[in-house]
């Protein structure tokens, strides 16, 4: 009986074991931002790439200037969000599912998406 616990202990140890030097891959998407609002009320277009498209919204018009966007989502981690993209600029990003810090901006209100997505933006 000790054998086959001693077995199956090591079988489960070199199997747990076997996934520590792989690196998880991350789907690289595109994306522009679409509007700069005031105070990080940023609107940013997926232009690229494979997404759950319960998590974006396929058309959202903007209150303000009655223009009609597709495949959008307001930014949900706007504190990490680089200074140097502005609106027009597109670049690349994946969905940042880590813990977020606590994030402070200022309350000023520009309309944007329902659904948000914290998001990390790559170097060219």
């Amino acid at each position: 009986m000790k054998p086959f616990v001693l077995l199956s202990l090591q079988f489960i140890l070199l199997t747990s074991a076997s996934d520590c030097g792989k690196k998880t891959t991350t789907t690289r998407l595109k994306g522009r931002l679409e509007i700069q609002g005031i105070c990080s009320n940023y609107t940013l277009k997926l232009l690229d790439g494979n997404i759950d498209t319960s998590k974006i919204e396929a058309t959202w018009t903007d209150e303000v200037t009655k223009i009609t966007y597709t495949n959008v989502f307001a930014l949900g981690n706007p504190c990490n969000f680089p200074e140097s993209i502005k609106q027009g600029d597109e670049f690349y990003f994946s969905i940042d599912s880590s813990a977020q810090k606590p994030c402070m901006v200022c309350m000023a209100y520009y309309p944007k998406p329902a659904k948000s997505l914290a998001i990390k933006v790559y170097d060219k």
